[in-house]
């Protein structure tokens, strides 16, 4: 399986000590569909070129936006591009999304999306979410290689969540790193490992609620990644940001 690392500008040089497979996150939409660059170090070839919907006006000419994409691909050498579509679904985006992947599939590259968006971009990849709060991941990974063709890569995105009992909407409160350690440290609790979800949990009582919380390691995303792989997905997705401290376990040091 080919592991990406999605890196801001910031962060391509200690991440490139692991990887050279990178998700160059310095790309946005900006005014009249021009696409803007963000303190992109001048050396920087290969890899995935991101862009991010965020603060992102409408697009209004969708083929300009793709045109200047398959550009910047060319100059820097990139394979192909990842949407990182954070907003609800907007109908330029998906029009855009539409078009980048006929343009870079014409030009033999390949594009990444975000599930929401996998029916504009039918001939796109689709970003599937490690992060589940109940089911089984396998059945999960499974049901959407079947749902698209194989055209699935993992989006492992780290859990720290605490959940008050009972968790009926599935949602609950993320936790920082710091936050999720002096948890631990008060309460020394009893830490399980979940075979469907691929993560660690531990519960707790806390004026007199239940608690459930929810979290991954190094070693619980090393599962979720030999699931993927075994299970034969191609590629996944992980922000440096979320496993900074689990590099070394994750990547083989380079020289």
């Amino acid at each position: 399986m080919q592991l990406f690392l999605s890196v801001t500008a910031a962060q391509t040089q200690e991440a490139s000590r692991y990887t050279r497979a990178l998700a160059h996150r310095s790309y946005r939409i900006g005014p009249e569909s021009t696409l803007l660059r963000q303190s992109m170090l001048l050396q920087t070839r290969g890899g995935l070129l991101s862009v991010s919907s965020q603060e992102s006006p409408r697009v209004e000419d969708p083929e300009a936006l793709c045109a200047a994409v398959l550009r910047e691909c060319s100059r820097r050498g990139y394979s192909g591009a990842v949407l990182d579509f954070q907003v609800p679904i907007r109908s330029d985006l998906e029009r855009f999304a539409g078009q980048l992947s006929r343009t870079l599939s014409a030009n033999r590259r390949t594009l990444y999306v975000p599930e929401s968006y996998a029916p504009a971009a039918p001939g796109a990849i689709v970003l599937i979410s490690t992060a589940l709060s109940g089911g089984s991941l396998q059945e999960r990974l499974r049901d959407a290689l079947q749902q698209y063709s194989g055209r699935a890569a993992l989006l492992v995105e780290r859990v720290r969540m605490d959940f008050t009992l009972p968790a009926r909407t599935g949602e609950g409160t993320p936790l920082t790193a710091q936050e999720l350690e002096a948890l631990m440290e008060r309460e020394s609790p009893s830490v399980f490992f979940s075979q469907d979800l691929c993560a660690r949990y531990f519960t707790y009582t806390q004026g007199g609620q239940g608690h459930f919380v929810l979290f991954d390691d190094g070693e619980t995303i090393a599962h979720k990644l030999r699931t993927g792989t075994a299970l034969g997905f191609s590629a996944a997705f992980l922000c440096v940001s979320q496993v900074q401290d689990l590099l070394p376990s994750l990547f083989p040091r380079r020289s």
